[in-house]
Order: structure tokens, then C-alpha cells, then sequence
């Protein structure tokens, strides 16, 4: 435990240090390693969090799922990521991209579980379904957000020394990559869902409704804002 907190704090503290020895292929399996329990743990405690409104059967099934979401969409979407850099001059080793990703996804889940409390508050505080799946979008795409910056300048720290004339289209294609990521997620996360569980509702492990992420918020919107 004690060196999954040293190797969150160096990711946040020292990224670009941190980026240097992915570069230089310095203690890879044993950084892997230790971003993958610290996502896991992490993303666990979140999702119990998260599920914890619905009763215990909810933040069971939550502290299983939530990981497996992130690690799920990270096993889908590596391939294409490394693949096609590789294609377009890029030196990178499929471990220095798993750890590039994992930094990212790292950075995600840290900031997520720093949110714990706040959401712990509203929940303690606040009755209201949709507004409470709102705020964890919310959460969930400001952590994502801030996971992208800093895979986007790992990319660049360690694709420094690449091959100059395909850095535009290997900038492009990452750019086009965030995007499927995020579709990726999202459906990935539709999939796995509820995470959190409508009260009104029995405990149930997947949900078999139709629809995807993106008309759920807008419906759990257009219901907090103008009741239908």
C-alpha cells in the first residue's frame, strides 16, 4: 500500500520525471503493476461509494464492476492506440503505451476517489436519483478529463525522439482515439450498469433495458430540471 501512494504521489508530483523512465523503459512491469492496484483500489472504494445509496448488494456489485469497466476499456482500446502511432513513426513498446494509459487512468481514479466525500455528503444529504447520477457524471468526466492532459503529455514526453515527419497525423490520431475511448467507456459503462441502482428499483446486477449513456443523462436532466 505504502508504494502504490509513492508511485500516485511521483505520477502527480513529478509527471514529467515519471514520463522520463517510462521513456527510458525504467522499472516498466513493477510500474505497471503498481498503477493497475492503485486504479483497482481506488476505483473499488469509488464504486462502493457510488452504490452504497442503493443498500449493501449494490456496493458490492459496484466495487467489482467499476474496475472492471476502466481496466475493460483499457484492454479494448490499447491496440488501436499503439498500433497505429507505430504506423505513422512512432518507437513506443506496447508496455510503454499500456503505461502511458495507465498513468492516465491512474490520475482518473485518484481524483475520483478524492471526490469520495463530496459524494458521500450529497448522498447523506440529498434524496434526489437523478441528481445524484448527474453529479457523478460530472465527476467522472472532470476526472476523465484531467486522466486525457496528462496522457496527452506523457505521449509527448516519451514520442520526443520520434520520427518528426509523422507527428502531425500521430497527434490526430490520438485526438480521434480520446473519442472512441470515450464512446468506448460510456458504452462499457451502459453495459455494467446501474452502478449506482434507482431506490425505486430492486437490486439488479446488469441492466437490461434498452438505450444508451447518452439518453439516460439527457432524460436523468430533462427530470431534474423539469420533472419529465
Amino acid at each position: 500500500m505504502t508504494a502504490n501512494i509513492t508511485l500516485i504521489e511521483s505520477i502527480l508530483r513529478n509527471r514529467f520525471s515519471f514520463f522520463d523512465e517510462i521513456r527510458s523503459d525504467i522499472d516498466l512491469p513493477e510500474k505497471i503493476t503498481g498503477m493497475a492496484v492503485a486504479c483497482t483500489l481506488s476505483l473499488a472504494a469509488y464504486g462502493a461509494v457510488m452504490g452504497i445509496s442503493h443498500g449493501l448488494l449494490q456496493a458490492v456489485s459496484s466495487f467489482f464492476k467499476l474496475p472492471l469497466l476502466f481496466l475493460a476499456t483499457l484492454l479494448i482500446c490499447t491496440p488501436s492506440l499503439h498500433f497505429f502511432n507505430i504506423l505513422f513513426g512512432s518507437r513506443q513498446t506496447l508496455m510503454q503505451t499500456i503505461a502511458l494509459i495507465l498513468t492516465a487512468m491512474t490520475t482518473t481514479s485518484v481524483l475520483m476517489l478524492s471526490f469520495a466525500p463530496i459524494t458521500l455528503f450529497f448522498l447523506l444529504t440529498s434524496s434526489q436519483y437523478e441528481f445524484f447520477k448527474l453529479l457523478n457524471v460530472i465527476f467522472f468526466a472532470a476526472a476523465g478529463a484531467m486522466g486525457i492532459v496528462f496522457l496527452r503529455q506523457g505521449i509527448r514526453a516519451v514520442t520526443e525522439d520520434d520520427n518528426a515527419n509523422g507527428a502531425q497525423t500521430r497527434r490526430m490520431i490520438f485526438a480521434v482515439w480520446v473519442v472512441l475511448y470515450a464512446f468506448v467507456g460510456t458504452q462499457m459503462a451502459w453495459t455494467l450498469s446501474p452502478f449506482i441502482g434507482d431506490p425505486g428499483q430492486p437490486f439488479i446486477v446488469l441492466n437490461q433495458v434498452g438505450g444508451n449513456f447518452y439518453a439516460d443523462v439527457i432524460a436523468s436532466l430533462s427530470e431534474l430540471l423539469w420533472g419529465f
